[in-house]
């Protein structure tokens, strides 16, 4: 595909695979508007990016659902219309059902849901319009299944394979592509900044960050698979992409595996 001179919106932009993706995209060109909680962070990767003057940067957090039209506007007033939207904030959590408070739950569903959801409606008037445009949506292989320590983090991913596929049903005739993204393990700080049961901040690494694939080598690999025509896109390890398929052809095959695996 070709991004130059494309408007691309990168929510969660100021660490991790969102930042690893500004790179990329500045790289071939593309103008970006960049979206997190954290400006001095978001200032930090406008300046990393390869032409930061193609570069704006707007404070957002994803649980704030009723600012988005308003922010869209903004934004589209100030810049012109979005070429792609790249659905990409979220943040994690970790804790056994029995000991999460129904709080977590709803804040995973606010921000990994709801957020983007309310922004993907907030833009599509204008890529309707248009007649053209492409939707990322950044999931995770809990989203195509679910583990023990998981309960209040799988379900939002799983809604938004529900809401992204059906919302593909509804805009191909229309000229918007949407594709959902499957990361396997990524080295981000998204762990460290995930959610215990009980609400306070995990402050450490899940297993899997160990073994991870850095966000810049994921957003090389996920742009260069953009150019095929694949509506979900699969990224990770072998142990991810493994299970995404066992889960698929062999549910209980992978069912036995997760019951003896170590899950944190």
């Amino acid at each position: 595909m070709d991004f130059n001179d494309q408007l691309i919106w990168i929510t969660g932009a100021s660490s991790g695979i969102g930042e690893g993706l500004a790179k990329a995209f500045s790289r071939r060109g593309a103008r970006l508007i960049l979206t997190a909680r954290r400006m001095e962070e978001l200032a930090r990767v406008r300046a990393a990016c390869a032409d930061p003057e193609k570069v704006w940067i707007y404070p957002l957090d994803m649980a704030d659902h009723d600012r988005m039209p308003a922010l869209v506007r903004q934004v589209t007033e100030k810049l012109g219309p979005v070429d792609i939207l790249v659905n990409n904030a979220g943040m994690t959590s970790r804790g056994l059902a029995v000991e999460t408070k129904l709080e977590v739950d709803k804040r995973m569903m606010d921000v990994n849901y709801f957020g983007p959801v309310a922004l993907t409606k907030a833009l599509l008037p204008q890529l309707l319009e248009r007649k053209k445009g492409l939707i990322i949506v950044m999931s995770s292989v809990i989203g195509k299944f679910g583990t023990a320590l998981r309960s209040s983090y799988a379900p939002p991913k799983h809604a938004l394979h529900g809401f992204f596929d059906s919302l593909r049903g509804e805009v191909w005739a229309d000229g918007i592509r949407v594709v959902l993204v499957i990361p396997g393990y990524v080295g981000t700080q998204i762990t460290m900044k995930g959610l215990k049961g009980d609400g306070s901040t995990m402050n450490e690494k899940g297993d899997g960050q160990h073994k991870a694939m850095s966000p810049e080598d994921f957003s090389e690999q996920l742009i260069r698979a953009l150019d095929s025509s694949k509506e979900d896109i699969l990224i990770g390890g072998f142990r991810e992409m493994a299970a995404v398929y066992l889960k698929r052809f062999f549910p209980r095959v992978l069912s036995s595996i997760l019951k003896k695996a170590k899950l944190t």
